[in-house]
């Protein structure tokens, strides 16, 4: 019981985060890995967890919640026929080849550097999010050739170091690309899947043996987060979809564009020991 107890404060800061990020997602469709890091990063270093590796385990466990999550989404999407799999089935092994490298890459970079990494690529995502409009075009098709083979590999990779799915870089290239945004939604919940599935598996067989680790965290990745988040994104989500229908989610997601960019900004005020 005394080891059980000790873990409380952990498992009530988790139950909140999963909670928030379940409501986000399904209000905003935004998905939840990028306020999942940040929060676990919080969470894990301020109970006095303090390996090296933070920031790794904050971006596995992230990635595994993504697995769950993504293939739920996909399959709920594809029974609306709403995935494009002929996009999934060009860019999804440049996407997988990307991730396994974010997770070489990952697993040999201080907790400073994917901090300020994390911090850059977030300040891009929020200010896309603020200030993106849904008519800005780069062309009618999606890229394909040498530019597909460079695209492809970056979107995984960089999704790795920030610990997202393909939703936060996926959507807004889709609809650069002419997409309808409900197609570029589904779809990217396919790149979601092929981005976690082989960076989860990496992180799993990755590190451990540092003092400082949160209880339970296997390779890299944290089980009692794993479990809470995805418990409590299952019950939360359905609520932001309904908070989404009962009003307009415009002026939230500029407001949610601006709690990205204040993340980001404190990553990167941790990141350079301010």
């Amino acid at each position: 019981m005394a080891e059980f107890t000790q873990y409380l404060p952990l498992l009530g800061l988790i139950l909140l985060i999963g909670g928030f990020a379940g409501i986000v997602a399904g209000l905003l469709g935004v998905g939840g890995g990028i306020v999942l890091v940040p929060a676990f990063f919080f969470a894990f270093s301020s109970l006095g967890y303090t390996t090296p590796e933070l920031m790794q385990i904050c971006l596995a466990t992230s990635l595994a919640t993504i697995v769950v999550t993504s293939v739920r989404s996909v399959m709920a999407h594809n029974r609306k026929g709403a995935v494009d799999w002929e996009i999934l089935k060009s860019w999804g092994p440049g996407i997988a080849i990307g991730a396994a490298l974010g997770v070489a890459a990952a697993s040999g970079l201080r907790n400073e550097v994917l901090m300020g990494i994390f911090g850059v690529l977030g300040l891009c995502v929020g200010l896309y999010l603020a200030f993106g409009k849904p008519d800005w075009r780069l062309g009618d098709e999606m890229p394909g050739g040498a530019a597909r083979a460079v695209v492809s590999p970056a979107l995984g990779f960089l999704s790795v170091l920030m610990g997202i799915g393909g939703g936060s870089f996926g959507v807004p290239l889709m609809t650069l690309y002419g997409r309808p945004i409900h197609r570029a939604v589904a779809t990217a919940a396919g790149f979601g899947v092929i981005i976690a599935v082989p960076s989860v598996l990496g992180f799993l067989f990755i590190g451990g043996g540092t003092e400082g680790r949160p209880p339970y965290t296997v390779g890299q990745v944290n089980l009692i987060a794993f479990v809470v988040i995805v418990a409590m994104t299952m019950i939360t989500t359905p609520w932001g979809v309904k908070l989404a229908h009962a009003m307009d989610p415009k002026p939230l997601k500029r407001v949610f564009a601006v709690f990205i960019m204040i993340m980001a900004v404190n990553m990167l005020r941790k990141a350079l020991g301010f």
